[in-house]
């Protein structure tokens, strides 16, 4: 490890010298690209050189007892050099965390996916207090949302909704929604006071670059049709939503959000992209199918990764088993607590070895 460390070390003096080269600073271009691969090592760098500083601080110490004589003065190395000790340790695991892999995924913008599953309308309503929660959580991030498509019901749930969230650092903050998330509660719909439980799906993909994904012409087919709505003036009279099939994969893509046909294209291929950046990663189609049911499961009840419990005011994360009493601000996107302790279980599972 330490070894690995110095080497990073000197990449980082290294970009550093090349960036105080007069040639390099009138090159922006070149500036920019050594400044964005120093930024990148550069906390690793500077907690390296600050363990490297309390481990000298230690070896001098321990130097400095075993030669003085004074009582009072040998005691007062011992307590640096146990001081020194705490120091070093406290930062080798620091260090050890920065050295982690990291999910090269996590800076990229991403595809958030919302459904109604068992349930009827209770599930779409529910499907709709999620994206609200989501958009909120967004909100106080300062991620931007933006509708792609959106399908619902006419007592005002969400039969679906398909959001791009962009902004630094979206995918990593929404990484840990995909899944079956239950509710457990009595809906507005049942008049006999009766908890029942629904379930809706999350599932976020990382947003695909233009470069990454070769989508050709012959591979697809673009309708253009008039949007729909729950009625009344939501109801669309131009033909500006759009729906893109890719013939290879079978993947099927809806936009209808903006009044703007070419809007709705561009959101549409954005989606596009994105899932077939996700199929491609998975190498085939039966992978792509498991890794998608990895991802949402399949709506029903028994499959969960976390429980919304109203009559409790609790909400339960099944994976790494924390249990919060503040649904009431969790439901307004208050969800820090649970994103930072799944992020805490993610990165233990990475030091343990195991598989996340």
């Amino acid at each position: 490890m330490i070894k690995k460390l110095k080497d990073i070390y000197e990449r980082y003096l290294s970009l550093s010298e090349k960036m105080s080269d007069p040639k390099v600073i009138s090159d922006a271009a070149e500036w920019t690209k050594l400044a964005k691969a120093q930024s990148e090592i550069s906390e690793t760098a500077e907690k390296y050189a600050e363990y490297a500083e309390a481990e000298r601080r230690l070896i001098q110490a321990e130097e400095a007892r075993i030669k003085e004589s004074d009582p009072e003065m040998r005691e007062l190395f011992c307590a640096e050099i146990e001081e020194c000790k705490s120091k070093c340790e406290s930062l080798r695991e620091e260090l050890k965390i920065l050295l982690l892999p990291k999910d090269k995924n996590d800076d990229r913008n991403c595809i958030v996916e919302i459904r109604g599953g068992a349930g009827g309308e209770e599930a779409a309503l529910f499907a709709f207090e999620l994206y609200r929660m989501y958009v909120y959580y967004c909100e106080k991030h300062r991620l931007k949302v933006e509708e792609v498509d959106k399908n619902e019901t006419e007592l005002g749930g969400i039969k679906e909704v398909v959001l791009n969230v962009s902004g630094k650092g979206a995918y990593k903050r929404m990484k840990f929604e995909s899944g079956v998330h239950r509710v457990q509660r009595v809906p507005e719909t049942e008049s006999q006071g009766r908890v029942h439980t629904s379930t809706a799906t999350v599932a976020v993909l990382p947003e695909a670059e233009d470069v990454e994904v070769e989508i050709k012409e012959e591979d697809i087919r673009v309708d253009v049709y008039r949007s729909s709505g729950a009625g009344g003036q939501k109801v669309n009279k131009t033909e500006t939503a759009i729906r893109i099939t890719h013939y290879p994969t079978g993947i099927v893509v809806t936009c209808q959000d903006e009044r703007s046909q070419l809007k709705n294209k561009d959101k549409a291929f954005k989606v596009l992209r994105s899932r077939l950046y996700d199929y491609y990663n998975t190498k085939n189609r039966s992978a792509y199918d498991e890794h998608r049911k990895s991802l949402v499961g399949t709506g029903d009840r028994s499959e969960r990764i976390r429980t919304y419990n109203f009559p409790q005011g609790r909400v339960t994360d099944h994976r790494i088993g924390l249990s919060l009493y503040s649904l009431d601000s969790f439901m307004l996107g208050e969800i820090d607590g649970m994103v930072e302790a799944l992020s805490v279980a993610e990165r233990e599972a990475l030091l343990a070895g195991e598989e996340v």
